[in-house]
């Protein structure tokens, strides 16, 4: 098959279309073609050998853990899942190595879910790990209906999605960070849009009048607007990061996803009726994906970058 693989961490240089043997299932795995695999900043992150620390890495190392594609073959053991079948999933693993930037996935079944028929399979791609980000994280500090959430860098993969499962979840209210550039588009997902900056603080409390506090305060940000999270919210263990641990120090939550097919359910369910939408800035072909990350770099996406093969 063909794969994107590196032979080092380093720079985006270092991902490379190579042959690589096809993969072999084992008993209760599913062989996903894949159609469509979503980049994500973690991908660089590992790319870069930033978490070899916490995350077992062998080369030559596939990267990505997003995945959308068709069931081409099935372990005895697997239940629910059959040939043809389009399906998608977060296929993290407990070591880096066998990735989804590949034209096939050994798939675990707890990581994947059947696909929307009304998804194409680019938004698809696109929408397991950051789905599960924001679904869990919003979960792991209860938000409820009535309750006001605040989203730092709303616009991006894990925040527009953050933005809609907040809604879902019976918020209130939806107030997200962006550039003035992704206002209208916060607009369109039910959000309130805010300047973010020094005058966050004072921005957020003109916005929400009263006491100037929300709920909820979702940071997919780190630093300066983590830091002023404590400031914005009535109670400091309802704040979550995804990016930051020092948010355990605040007394909020942090959040990493979890392959949960149940969710991944909830996820299709919602994305399929239409309340839930996957934006794709940009799509690369298979062989591309330096240039992919090089655009994830810039940290001026809007959305999702998704891969096709």
């Amino acid at each position: 098959m063909r794969a994107i693989a590196q032979n080092e961490f380093g720079d985006a240089e270092v991902l490379v279309l190579r042959d690589l043997p096809d993969p072999v299932i084992s008993l209760d795995q599913v062989l996903v073609e894949v159609r469509a695999a979503g980049v994500n900043p973690v991908d660089r992150l590992v790319r870069a050998g930033y978490l070899a620390g916490v995350l077992p890495t062998h080369f030559p190392l596939v990267p990505g853990w997003d995945v959308a594609g068709v069931v081409r073959a099935v372990g005895p053991a697997v239940d629910g899942f059959s040939v043809g079948d389009e399906v998608f999933g977060y296929q993290r693993k407990d070591h880096a190595q066998h990735g989804t930037y590949a034209e096939l996935v050994a798939a675990t079944e707890r990581g994947l879910a059947h696909k929307p028929a009304s998804l194409s399979f680019e938004e698809a791609g696109g929408l397991a790990l950051t789905g599960l980000t924001a679904l869990q994280a919003l979960r792991k500090v209860g938000v409820s209906p009535g309750d006001a959430v605040l989203v730092h860098a709303a616009a991006g993969g894990v925040g527009h999605l953050a933005v809609q499962v907040a809604r879902i979840l019976g918020a209130s209210r939806v107030i997200g960070t962006a550039s003035p550039r992704n206002h209208g588009f916060l607009r369109s997902l039910g959000a309130e849009p805010v300047a973010y900056g020094d005058a966050l603080v004072d921005n957020v409390a003109e916005l929400v009048g009263g006491d100037g506090k929300v709920d909820v305060a979702f940071d997919c940000v780190g630093g300066a607007a983590l830091n002023d999270s404590p400031a914005l919210v009535r109670d400091n263990s309802r704040i979550v990061s995804i990016v930051d641990t020092n948010v355990l120090e605040l007394g909020g939550r942090y959040a990493y996803a979890k392959p949960v097919r149940e969710d991944l359910e909830w996820l299709a369910a919602h994305a399929g009726s239409g309340e839930l939408r996957v934006e794709v800035q940009q799509t690369f072909p298979l062989e591309q994906a330096a240039d992919a990350h090089r655009l994830l770099e810039g940290r001026h996406v809007r959305g999702k970058i998704v891969l096709t093969v």
